[in-house]
């Protein structure tokens, strides 16, 4: 058997995204902007599901990604991401808050569970990254409903799931 470094056992916040949020994107958090240019949808408007990719600064040198599990309002969301408030720990839906002066989520407080409340320092973000190479950086809008349609017919009809209607 082979000795992992304890290192190599902490949760990052990486590995993490990329599960939860279908992206797949590799290397430090700050570079997954710039990587899915071209590959990905990006845009400043959250949605479930989009990763949010937070800018490298002297307190986060590799920068940070989290999942948004949930739009609130236009101001906040909430975060599913790892190796934040604990040193390779998950949370699940934890608030952040857009701080940033043009409403535009350039910039964010994320909730700290020591503080048991937002954190205190403001995080820059680059933006939001969409899941399976969405073509709409807006939030989705539902579909209009179809009409129902009636069939007649004496033969069975097969629908998915192998349901046979009579």
């Amino acid at each position: 058997m082979t000795a992992v470094p304890a290192s190599a056992r902490v949760l990052q916040c990486v590995p993490f995204a990329r599960e939860v949020s279908g992206i797949d994107l590799r290397g430090n958090a700050n570079t997954w902007w710039g990587q899915a240019a071209g590959r990905y949808d990006r845009g400043s408007t959250p949605q479930v599901g989009a990763v949010m990719a937070f800018k490298a600064t002297s307190r986060m040198r590799v920068g940070h990604v989290a999942m948004v599990s949930r739009v609130v309002s236009d101001r906040e969301v909430l975060l599913t991401h790892a190796n934040w408030s604990t040193r390779g720990g998950i949370e699940r839906d934890v608030r952040a808050v857009d701080v940033s002066p043009a409403g535009d989520w350039s910039q964010v407080r994320v909730w700290y569970a020591a503080n048991h409340d937002l954190g205190t320092s403001v995080n820059p973000v680059s933006g939001f990254i969409y899941a399976h190479g969405s073509r709409s950086v807006e939030p989705a809008v539902a579909e209009p409903a179809m009409p129902t349609v009636t069939i007649a017919t004496n033969a069975p009809v097969h629908v998915s799931g192998g349901v046979a209607i009579n």
